[in-house]
């Protein structure tokens, strides 16, 4: 980590005032440090959102102290966690999987120490807010210097919930990661899994999209490129950015249009003659 100038970012569910308390809390912790408040709009209490979303966008950060903050277990035995990666990053946040995936992209978890110590927590911890008082004063200490050993015991992370693509020939399951803002799914497979299970999809390729919860439902969409190679209103599969493939609508919200809140798992199959 810089030493001129440390960097810390925060990403939350919890909206622009709680959070900017964290981040006053690591900046009277710390005050030479930069911090970054990466988001404060993730998807209340979605852990797989928060999850892609660090995983998608550390690589892109300096190398520094990273506060994921997605807690629905808050105040229960659930753990607090600092992770140190590889590329030399500490990661900090509740031990529920949020931190795992993007530890994974930044070199792998290289050790991970429970936050026990005091020294390095508020004076007075409540019940429901750790992002204030455990989670945002750890990682102004480890900016600080402090080791991540000094924090508490080791410990195994937990590894995020999401099921593995379910890949067979001519069709491929995959959980829905998330719902991005633009009502798009955001889907746990990549290319090699449409391959693996399809082949070569050239632009244009029809693919059927089918669902069973909450509601039974189905789509015709085309694998394309880009959002612009169909028309406005037009579903369609892509591969997003972070390399997932997603289900989206040029210009639309698929979650509304195709009737999917609250779809956890889709299966894509090869049409029918």
């Amino acid at each position: 980590m810089s030493e001129s100038r440390p960097f810390v970012s925060l990403a939350t569910d919890f909206g622009a005032a709680y959070t900017a308390i964290c981040a006053g809390v690591v900046y009277s912790i710390a005050p030479a440090a930069n911090v970054l408040v990466l988001s404060d709009e993730i998807t209340p209490f979605d852990v797989r959102e928060g999850a892609m979303l660090l995983r998608q966008a550390l690589p892109y950060l300096p190398v520094g102290v990273h506060t994921g903050i997605v807690d629905p277990g808050v105040g229960t035995p659930r753990l607090p966690v600092a992770i140190e990666t590889g590329r030399g990053d500490v990661l900090v946040g509740p031990d529920n999987g949020l931190l795992v995936p993007a530890a994974e992209r930044l070199g792998g978890a290289v050790r991970a120490h429970a936050l026990e110590n005091p020294a390095y927590r508020l004076p007075e911890v409540s019940a429901s807010f750790h992002g204030r008082d455990v989670f945002s004063p750890a990682a102004a200490h480890v900016v600080n210097g402090v080791d991540v050993a000094d924090l508490g015991a080791r410990v195994d992370p937990v590894p995020l919930d999401v099921p593995p693509p379910a890949v067979r020939d001519g069709e491929l399951t995959v959980p829905v990661l998330y719902t991005d803002r633009f009502g798009s799914l955001i889907l746990g497979a990549e290319r090699e899994d449409l391959t693996a299970a399809f082949g070569e999809l050239p632009p244009g390729t029809p693919l059927d999209v089918a669902w069973t919860v909450p509601v039974p439902g189905a789509e015709r969409v085309t694998f394309e490129e880009t959002f612009g190679a169909v028309s406005p209103g037009v579903p369609l599969l892509w591969i997003d950015s972070s390399g997932w493939l997603g289900l989206a609508v040029n210009q639309g919200s698929a979650a509304e249009i195709l009737g999917l809140a609250g779809v956890r798992t889709v299966t894509l199959r090869v049409p029918r003659l």
